[in-house]
């Protein structure tokens, strides 16, 4: 065999280091994710009470932990790979969550009034929380890939496809509840907003979702005022010495308006407690024994009391237990997180690289104040998990999925103050030819 000298050597190392992309771990992403993890393993422990058994007192942290562990994983492998990977595979998280979600509508399993779950192996799946990310990824490629070349905006077939894809999700998501369907609006309006489109455009959109949802909303209150009382309604009203008559039913659109109609009224905290307000007057005694220093952790006193303290209203036993300091800088980190999505996607020299990262933080974010304006009455009562801290599998996957694509993109993109111009160049051959617009989003 030929000798090779060190030299030769040398210059293919030097090479080898020029075409290769400049790989970067984002340690800010990576710290508000631990921050998250130390809220979630800490304070679901706590809100777990009312499932900790005297035989498995660790059971229910141990499975979250479980999750969590998997999240990681996924996290750490999703980084991996370049996101052109994470492009390639959009369409295909769309059309199976629509399909599992159709699946959900026919024959899936009942949760807490509702078809919402469907087994998979040993598991209860809940493809709402899949489709929410979808739709968040799916309006990040569709605006990717129909930018208007030589201005910041979306064309309006671009506009249109976007507003399809996410009215079809919030109508397979209208009959598990309203505020589903809303949080997706909103993360469409915001992409929208971010992306660019025109004023016109923009405006047209928020038009189309308030008059499409209203009318569907009115149609389902109508529906519930002529509906005969179901025998599950008639012992509610009964428990609660409450008239029982049209409109008592066990539908869904019954329970929305009950809950706007209590959201709405003079002095809600001073009714007494029943079955219809228990949750939120109980999470709302929760905060207010929190003050502003909080009880410490494990001192909950609503923690056994209040009805799915571990998921939906874990941000009342986060107030009680750590006080209002430390809820805000809980808060604080999630708009952190948000702040830091923009501040990398406004640097990024390809729309979809900025778009699939600000799309993610979007998702993430938009839940997590959902979730907080519900617990603390600034909305009306509903199901939203607290992102990567509320129990519940399927919600830990789809949000740690959405954090290993942010830092996917931030790893692998190139950057416009970037002095590599070969990895620039890869990263754009690398692209299918209607994605390789520069990022309209660049500051």
């Amino acid at each position: 065999m030929p000798d090779i000298s060190p030299s030769v050597n040398s210059a293919v190392a030097a090479d080898a280091e020029a075409i290769r992309p400049k790989l970067r771990t984002d340690h800010q992403i990576w710290g508000i994710y631990f921050v998250l993890l130390i809220y979630s393993i800490i304070e679901l422990f706590s809100a777990s009470s009312q499932e900790v058994r005297v035989d498995d007192i660790y059971g229910p942290l141990f499975r979250h932990v479980q999750f969590l562990a998997l999240g990681l994983g996924a996290m750490l492998v999703i980084q991996h790979f370049h996101y052109r990977y994470v492009v390639k595979g959009i369409p295909w998280l769309v059309g199976l969550s629509i399909a599992a979600m159709l699946y959900v509508l026919v024959a899936g399993v009942e949760i807490n009034g509702a078809r919402r779950g469907m087994r998979l192996g040993g598991f209860v799946i809940l493809p709402a929380e899949f489709i929410k990310l979808a739709v968040a990824l799916g309006v990040a490629l569709i605006m990717s890939r129909y930018q208007v070349k030589g201005r910041r905006d979306v064309s309006n077939y671009g506009v249109a496809l976007c507003v399809a894809l996410t009215l079809v999700s919030s109508g397979l998501l209208f009959t598990q509840g309203l505020t589903n369907t809303l949080l997706l609006m909103c993360i469409s309006v915001a992409m929208m907003a971010i992306g660019g489109v025109g004023m016109k455009k923009f405006w047209c959109v928020i038009g189309i979702y308030a008059l499409i949802g209203g009318g569907a909303l009115g149609v389902k209150v109508l529906t519930a005022k002529n509906a005969a009382p179901t025998p599950e309604a008639m012992e509610i009203a009964r428990l609660n010495h409450e008239e029982v008559g049209a409109g008592n039913t066990d539908d869904r659109s019954a329970t929305w308006q009950g809950r706007i109609q209590r959201h709405f009224r003079l002095n809600k905290h001073q009714d007494p407690i029943n079955d219809l307000n228990k949750q939120e007057q109980l999470s709302y005694i929760a905060q207010a024994h929190g003050g502003l220093t909080g009880v410490g952790p494990g001192n909950s006193r609503e923690n056994a009391r209040l009805p799915l303290a571990f998921s939906d209203y874990i941000f009342a036993i986060i107030v009680e237990e750590c006080g209002l300091f430390f809820s805000v800088f809980l808060l604080m980190c999630y708009l952190w997180l948000l702040g830091r999505a923009g501040y990398v996607g406004t640097r990024l020299r390809r729309t979809p690289a900025c778009f699939l990262m600000i799309g993610c933080g979007v998702y993430i974010v938009i839940q997590a104040l959902f979730h907080m304006a519900i617990v603390s009455g600034v909305f009306p009562v509903s199901g939203q998990p607290l992102p990567l801290i509320s129990k519940g599998g399927t919600s830990v996957l789809a949000t740690s999925l959405a954090l290993g694509v942010m830092l996917s993109v931030s790893r692998h993109a190139a950057r416009v103050n970037d002095d590599d111009s070969d990895a620039a160049t890869r990263e754009l051959q690398s692209l299918p030819e209607n994605l390789r617009t520069d990022n309209p989003a660049v500051l």
